[in-house]
């Protein structure tokens, strides 16, 4: 598998699928990063010389913040929210949808499972 940052991507994807492996970098964010380093999108990664994963690290490491790094300046901007008291932060630290979402019927995924009520059994 090659290794670019510290992540390995897949050997057998086209390099435009297989950059997206990387925390941070999309389809569109995928293709510029190839676009600038001149290498085709349809390659597979397994096909990369180790010249153009070096032209390809170099790109990443200068113009875009990935892994690591982007996932703590995103926990940053949260705690900064919750600190200072705001909507957004409050419905952070509940554990609710943030972007005004309804929750009276929905959003199961940010609540968590329904909880159980009723079904327990007296002994005896």
């Amino acid at each position: 598998m090659p290794r670019i940052l510290g992540v390995d991507i897949p050997r057998e994807k086209k390099i435009k699928i297989a950059l997206r492996y990387i925390y941070g970098i999309g389809p569109y964010k995928a293709a510029w990063i190839l676009k600038e380093a001149n290498i085709d999108p349809e390659k597979r990664a397994r096909e990369l010389k180790d010249e153009e994963l070096s032209r390809l690290t170099s790109i990443i490491q200068s113009k875009h913040k990935i892994e690591g790094e982007l996932r703590r300046e995103i926990t940053q901007n949260i705690r900064r929210l919750i600190e200072i008291g705001s909507y957004r932060g409050s419905r952070h630290k509940k554990g609710l949808p943030v972007r005004g979402q309804r929750t009276r019927c929905n959003s199961r995924t940010r609540k968590g499972p329904r909880p159980r009520v009723g079904g327990i059994k007296k002994k005896g």
